[in-house]
């Protein structure tokens, strides 16, 4: 059973713009896709619908096996907590807080019990490396950390899926290879992982490519061992 099933989504703005044409995958729970495309391609208007922060206006979207269309608005927040975990280029990092407190946010809406949420959050922030900067604000810590907190932050509720909006997009190449690391150990880990990009070289981490252009889909497949970018697995 795949755990993201779409099918023929389309999505029309009020001005017309069509930012998505008939777009149809399946997601299997474990896999780490890419959607990949230019500026404009529906990169980000595909990935508000999976995480459920806007609806399509045709098609059908099933997360683990439940349709969009069965879930109140509230029904979806508390979907969206509890089972995806967004991480974003712009880190959206409160900045004023250290990454403790950061990490901590999406207990708040959990259902896990208050006195679980700093041992939960300290855990996910220890699983990206970064223990010695737990009580750091984000602007004393680098690019890099700050998306370290921002993947912590994902992790913190153990999510089914995490998506992952252009997360190397404001580093710079070396803290872009530790950020794909950290997604490659939450891979092996068996977490399910929806990046979206628009370099090929990012991309090809992934172990599968979809490839949008002008809101449908020109291409699907897998990224073969040959093709893989290189990577140094972290432990």
């Amino acid at each position: 059973m795949a755990l993201i099933e779409v099918r023929d989504i389309e999505k029309t703005y009020p001005d017309g713009t069509r930012a998505l044409r008939g777009v149809s995958f399946d997601i299997k729970a474990g896999e780490f896709v890419a959607i990949m495309g230019p500026s404009g391609s529906g990169k980000s208007t595909l990935l508000h619908i999976l995480g459920f922060l806007d609806r399509p206006t045709k098609g059908d979207y099933r997360f683990s096996d439940k349709t969009i269309s069965e879930h109140s608005e509230d029904e979806l927040a508390h979907v969206r907590n509890k089972k995806m975990g967004f991480v974003f280029q712009m880190f959206n990092l409160l900045t004023r807080t250290s990454a403790l407190e950061n990490v901590k946010l999406p207990l708040l809406y959990s259902g896990v019990k208050e006195s679980l949420w700093e041992k939960s959050a300290k855990e996910a922030i220890n699983s990206v490396g970064l223990s010695h900067r737990t009580y750091f604000e984000p602007n004393k810590l680098s690019g890099g950390e700050r998306q370290r907190v921002a993947i912590a932050r994902a992790l913190v509720n153990h999510p089914q899926v995490i998506f992952a909006d252009e997360p190397t997009g404001n580093l710079d190449s070396k803290s872009g290879e530790v950020i794909m690391d950290i997604l490659h150990k939450l891979h092996r880990q068996g977490h399910t992982i929806l990046m979206i990009t628009h370099e090929t070289y990012t991309a090809e981490h992934a172990n599968r490519i979809i490839n949008l252009y002008d809101g449908a889909i020109i291409n699907d497949h897998k990224v073969t061992s040959q093709h893989k970018a290189h990577k140094h697995p972290i432990k």
